[in-house]
């Protein structure tokens, strides 16, 4: 017997490059395990950005219509059979990854690197996984988590970056007292300030080459001390770009008096010369933890990394973070955490939002972080 649908949903739709179009969708009830949740905030992220700009996210392009976002959380609608633990009306954070849970990452506790899992609004596996650009969505209980009381929805949505962070501070193994320095303060590079500050870095500075980002940083309590890194042209040879990234990061350690380096480096750009940089911004004995993604294949000065025991680690999504990430930004342990929305917009204009972000700037000259998409009035 075929089941009853439900009312049509509206659902952000992308076709193609720039081809993003808002449709009614048939909205089905919750199979056994999922619950139904009205989507009341999305954030825009970067790759959500690379979609809509390309029609693709690097190796990965859209081979049927998606729904992209994946930062998100709502209410509640309904519940499947067999699920427990969660009822109409709750409030929750929408976990996007969809995991096997039998492979052995799975049962080990490292479940972003399941070769099966499914990814809500990427491109990676076909058929796609929809993403949360839509008024309601089923999904699988077991990644819905309950909002404390004091945490909104806007926050909430903030809790899938910031859980890029706390898996990226776990596997550096971030401690108190330790000196942090971050390339990149776009929305990712922020919430790695604020993470360094609520696990106790005695210090935190920053580098970009926006000084309206900077600026934004230092006058929000994100980090303590900023540099700019001045544009030059592309040098013509590695030697040449090698020597420049470590001139460039003594020029900073200098003006950061710190001509040893910072015991963790936070590279949030996935740019080529920044990556370069980091492993001399780091101290002797000291760790990079590269979490931008951008340059496919870099020259690293790899001799200075291996003769100063400098760690190089790499740090992909997240696993168990979500449950930390949501009281972490109930505590109101992250300064300023909410400046980092500048914008907002209701579903029907998700297409003007990611022109925006794309811009960098709105109409009026402010800078845009993170743009939240809520839903329909």
């Amino acid at each position: 017997m075929s089941p009853v649908a439900l009312p049509y949903q509206t659902t952000a739709v992308l076709y193609g490059a720039k081809d993003l179009r808002i449709e009614d969708r048939t909205l089905w009830p919750p199979q056994a395990g999922q619950a139904q949740v009205a989507v009341l905030a999305t954030g825009l992220c970067g790759s959500d950005l690379h979609y809509y700009l390309h029609g693709r996210n690097g190796d990965f392009a859209v081979q049927a219509p998606l729904v992209l976002g994946h930062e998100a959380s709502g209410v509640v609608t309904a519940v499947g059979p067999g699920v427990k633990g969660l009822v109409v009306g709750q409030r929750v954070a929408i976990e996007a990854g969809i995991m096997c849970n039998k492979c052995d990452y799975c049962l080990s506790g490292r479940y972003n690197l399941c070769k099966e899992m499914r990814f809500c609004s990427s491109a990676k596996t076909f058929p796609h996984a929809d993403g949360t650009l839509q008024t309601f969505m089923n999904h699988p209980a077991h990644v819905l988590h309950p909002l404390p009381e004091k945490c909104s929805f806007e926050q909430a949505a903030l809790a899938e970056p910031l859980s890029v962070l706390l898996h990226a501070a776990r596997r550096a193994q971030l401690s108190k007292g330790q000196t942090v320095l971050v390339f990149g303060v776009g929305a990712i590079g922020l919430l790695a300030c604020s993470v360094a500050h609520s696990m106790g870095a005695a210090r935190v500075v920053a580098i970009d080459i926006n000084q309206a980002r900077l600026d934004f940083a230092k006058t929000n309590g994100f980090a303590e001390d900023t540099f700019c890194l001045p544009l030059t042209d592309k040098a013509k040879t590695t030697d040449e770009q090698l020597r420049r990234a470590k001139e460039s990061i003594q020029t900073a350690l200098q003006k950061f008096d710190e001509p040893d380096g910072f015991d963790l480096i936070f590279e949030c750009t996935g740019a080529e010369p920044c990556i370069q940089m980091s492993i001399h911004a780091a101290i002797s004995g000291g760790k990079v933890m590269l979490i931008g993604m951008g340059s496919r294949n870099v020259m690293l000065p790899l001799s200075t990394a291996a003769l100063r025991e400098v760690d190089i680690q790499g740090s992909f999504r997240y696993a168990n973070t979500y449950p930390a990430a949501l009281a972490l930004l109930a505590s109101g342990k992250l300064k300023n955490v909410d400046a980092l929305i500048t914008h907002r917009f209701s579903l029907a204009q998700t297409a003007q939002a990611f022109s925006l972000l794309a811009r960098g700037k709105d109409e009026a000259g402010k800078m845009v972080l993170k743009v939240m998409i809520g839903p329909n009035p």
